[in-house]
């Protein structure tokens, strides 16, 4: 029998009681976790040169749900356990402390964050409300709208804040992004809201939920950590975002849809997403790296998402979390990318958007 979600449960949960085990004991277990979450994903990626294969069509994934849920479940319980390891009286030495905050944060910002994205593209409620509160409770709330309203609408063009253009680095993106799409998701919840009939109680504006769920998730941690956990906590959830911000700035870098004579853009295709195919950390990250196909069907779930033929999407030189690390390098980034880029962009012209302007941004 086909069981496509055992892979990525297997995947995604060893991280937990190694990171358990290296809070409660310290030593090895803290190395053992960070190892996993790096070192041993890098190298299963490169030895084993295989792509995980394509669910059937038709098969259903029940499981996936469940997987999902346990996932988010999971995470609230290892957010706190992180902030008491990093910044509470565990007990762990400085070199430990240190390791606890980068193991935790990898998994925080590459399965749970990936798993929130799983979520809030869910339509059980239920779901949704999981992955919504995933995001809140790592100070992000707001990309459960910027993401599904802004990021699929307008992907690969300069409408876009998630979506960095040929030529800028991380370091300028991030920020752009982080604020762009909190007041863009905010302006497309606020047209929402108005356009219905009667127009919901303003208390009910879904920006209300992700700011003071973020500021009574800052009070707990104070309260019950005290200030070094307070910092923990900062530290983490941005460790968090910036493995997201790092994910959409690799998967959409230099991409454009090109403008129509009409002054609308293409419509999104499979050219406008960069995938990979590498088969251990697309099992950690829910398939994540198959993105352009996510674009394609963004309520598909991850076990029957598949990569594009070859030739037909960009496709990364190395797997995501490697590609994002380098990304930190901009440089070195530049000098493996941008002429990968320019092979996927559409004629320079005033009629395709991809002239000097655009690509300066």
């Amino acid at each position: 029998m086909f069981r496509p979600v055992i892979p990525f449960a297997m995947a995604t949960l060893v991280p937990l009681p190694l990171l358990a085990l290296g809070t409660a004991l310290g030593g090895v277990w803290t190395a053992a976790a960070l190892l996993y979450l790096t070192l041993v994903t890098f190298t299963l990626d490169q030895l084993i040169h295989v792509a995980a294969p394509h669910a059937p069509e038709g098969t259903g994934f029940p499981a996936a749900d469940r997987l999902s849920a346990a996932l988010a479940l999971a995470h609230f319980a290892a957010l706190p356990l992180g902030i008491w390891a990093v910044g509470g009286s565990s007990g762990l030495g400085t070199a430990e402390r240190v390791a606890a905050f980068l193991g935790f944060g990898l998994f925080l910002g590459q399965i749970s964050i990936p798993n929130a994205h799983e979520l809030i593209h869910c339509t059980d409620k239920r779901l949704f409300a999981l992955g919504k509160w995933v995001y809140i409770s790592l100070l992000f709330g707001h990309h459960t709208s910027a993401h599904r309203q802004v990021h699929h609408v307008h992907a690969a063009t300069p409408r876009d804040p998630n979506s960095a253009p040929l030529g800028m680095s991380y370091y300028r993106f991030a920020p752009r992004a982080w604020a762009g799409s909190f007041r863009a998701g905010l302006a497309a919840e606020t047209r929402a809201m108005a356009c219905k009939s009667p127009p919901p109680p303003r208390w009910r504006h879904p920006y209300l939920a992700y700011v003071l769920g973020g500021l009574a998730c800052l009070i707990a941690v104070a309260l019950v950590f005290g200030a070094g956990g307070l910092a923990a906590y900062l530290g983490l959830a941005a460790h968090a975002q910036a493995q997201l911000l790092l994910a959409d700035y690799v998967q959409h870098y230099g991409l454009r849809r090109a403008m129509r004579p009409d002054g609308r853009y293409e419509p999104l295709g499979a050219r406008h997403s960069w995938d990979s195919p590498h088969w251990f950390t697309s099992y950690m990250m829910l398939n994540a790296p198959r993105h352009s196909d996510h674009h394609a069907h963004p309520a598909r779930r991850f076990p029957a998402l598949r990569l594009q033929p070859e030739g037909q999407a960009p496709t990364l030189p190395l797997s995501l979390p490697a590609m994002a690390t380098l990304a930190l390098v901009p440089r070195a980034w530049r000098r493996v990318m941008d002429a990968r880029a320019r092979q996927w962009l559409p004629k320079a012209g005033p009629a395709s958007g991809t002239g000097a302007g655009a690509l300066s941004n």
